[in-house]
């Protein structure tokens, strides 16, 4: 079974989505999220392994027209690889309690609107199904599709091939689209088409630049893909089509308009599955599209990346603090985070970038454990408005212990791994801005560090808000989260201490691979 390690790990969750299926159809959630729970922690075991001993490579022939199927987990690939998978395995567990209650609660919402119709009769859905069998049904196609959107996340990762990378990538976003329409809050089918209109688009215009880079390189194979081969002007086009799409993944500041609606329209597990992973994904393209295989046009956008990196951190910071929807709170906040990393890879250097990685790493964990937190709040609360809230710290203390953890992580506080991802970038930026002599780069170093006071303001603020203060009236019997939610908190936030306290488990990968990038 220890061979086509990789091929494993990306086909097993897409061949077997439809046993998940069946067997939620058939055996009800528990058998489905454990089921996919397995699939997933073995895929990220068996990955896990395979990376400890350096890179690692497969190839398998294709197509001519596109050139061989190959899949990669190197210094680049495997933090981004590894936080994926032990995030599609963590929120696998948490998604059942979640979309149990939203499946029962779609249900009965169907069954008001036909008795609005009929009267209190019996009705067809009523003859024909139950509340079980409802649930069931749904819990099997929402496994199936999450297993999907899995595997293309990580199968853009590995990819060793334009075409190869462009396929993963679009079909991340089908279940995305799916999940959103079939289960999703308020206007959810018209966010579906919103999110799907703007991610697709992204997809196409940097389907552009591909097909750009690999016609006139004669390969669409990373390996065979050399600068100079290519006309100046084109890969000054191309560029710019990698730049625009992967900044639309991003939801970096301007292309950001889809994200706010879809994060509050969107099931909370989707939420968790999109900030702590799906993002990254675009942040990935950046150092595999743009810095490696464009070394030349990414030096001439870099100072670009930069400050595009310091105008999202502030926006996504500014709007957070006015929002009052906790789901749109952390949408903004995703925003600004992924500024961090995008003025992470404007650095151009080797500890800049190799910060910017680990802040995916962090951000990853950190998001992920406070969307967990909302959607805990979201099912023991019932209210998705800060306003509403306080004083939960007493009556939920596990979910409040790890939502501080998360915050710290965020913010970039030791021992978490914020701290060490959030100064080795930020060393990065002052050692180009000293280097370069450069007054706008110091500029932007200094407008990064006020945009790390209001990340500080607008986390503690809605801590604040949320866990302490005095507990209003209708939440006097709240209870804590069951461990299908607290579980997979408490994992995360042990996860980002581990990395807080060593940061060798990622950076004895990611810093000599960013030099061998950068050289600085």
């Amino acid at each position: 079974m220890m061979q086509y390690i990789l091929l494993q790990a990306i086909f097993l969750p897409l061949l077997l989505s439809p046993v998940a299926y069946f067997l939620g159809k058939r055996s009800g959630p528990n058998a489905a999220t454990w089921f996919t729970f397995g699939i997933l922690a073995y895929c990220t075991a068996i990955m896990t392994l395979a990376s400890v001993s350096g890179t690692y490579e497969e190839h398998y022939p294709w197509t001519q027209q596109f050139g061989e199927f190959g899949l990669v987990l190197d210094g680049l690939a495997s933090p981004f690889a590894i936080i994926i998978y032990v995030i599609s395995t963590v929120v696998a567990l948490f998604s059942k309690p979640y979309m149990v209650a939203k499946f029962t609660a779609q249900y009965e919402e169907k069954m008001s609107a036909q008795k609005q119709v009929v009267g209190d009769g019996p009705t067809a859905m009523v003859e024909s199904s139950s509340l079980k069998t409802y649930v069931n049904s749904q819990i099997g196609i929402y496994f199936a599709l999450y297993l999907v959107m899995a595997m293309g996340m990580l199968g853009s990762v590995l990819a060793t091939n334009l075409i190869e990378f462009y396929v993963f990538f679009e079909v991340m976003l089908i279940p995305g689209f799916f999940i959103i329409a079939l289960w999703g809050y308020e206007a959810k089918r018209r966010v579906a088409l919103l999110f799907f209109f703007w991610t697709h688009v992204g997809a196409v215009i940097l389907l552009l630049g591909f097909l750009a880079i690999g016609l006139n390189a004669g390969s669409f194979n990373y390996a065979d893909i050399h600068e100079h081969a290519i006309p100046h002007r084109i890969l000054a086009l191309a560029a710019v089509g990698i730049i625009v799409g992967l900044g639309v993944k991003m939801a970096a500041f301007v292309v950001h308009i889809w994200l706010p609606h879809t994060y509050r329209a969107a099931p909370t597990p989707l939420n968790a599955l999109s900030s702590g992973a799906m993002l990254g994904v675009g942040a990935y393209g950046f150092f595999r599209l743009l810095i490696m295989l464009l070394p030349g046009e990414y030096g001439h956008f870099a100072l670009f990346l930069n400050l595009w990196g310091v105008a999202t951190m502030i926006y996504g910071g500014i709007m957070a603090l006015v929002q009052d929807d906790i789901k749109k709170f952390f949408a903004y906040s995703s925003i600004s985070q992924m500024g961090y990393i995008l003025f992470g890879i404007g650095t151009a250097s080797t500890l800049g970038l190799s910060g910017s990685e680990m802040l995916f790493v962090s951000h990853s964990l950190g998001k992920v454990i406070l969307f967990l937190m909302v959607g805990a709040i979201i099912l023991q609360v019932g209210t998705r408005s800060i306003t509403k809230m306080g004083g939960l710290a007493g009556k939920m203390p596990i979910t409040a212990t790890c939502a501080m953890i998360g915050v710290l992580t965020i913010v970039g506080i030791p021992p978490t791994s914020g701290f060490m991802a959030e100064w080795t970038m930020f060393n990065g930026a002052l050692q180009t801005a000293i280097q370069d002599g450069s007054t706008v780069r110091m500029v932007s170093f200094a407008l990064g560090l006020i945009a790390t006071v209001i990340t500080m303001a607008y986390s503690l603020w809605m801590i604040k808000r949320v866990f302490f203060g005095k507990l209003p009236e209708h939440l006097e019997k709240t209870k804590e989260a069951n461990w299908y939610v607290t579980g997979p908190m408490m994992v995360l936030a042990g996860f980002t201490i581990v990395i807080g306290i060593y940061p060798d488990i990622f950076f004895n990968k990611i810093i000599p691979f960013m030099k061998g990038l950068v050289g600085v």
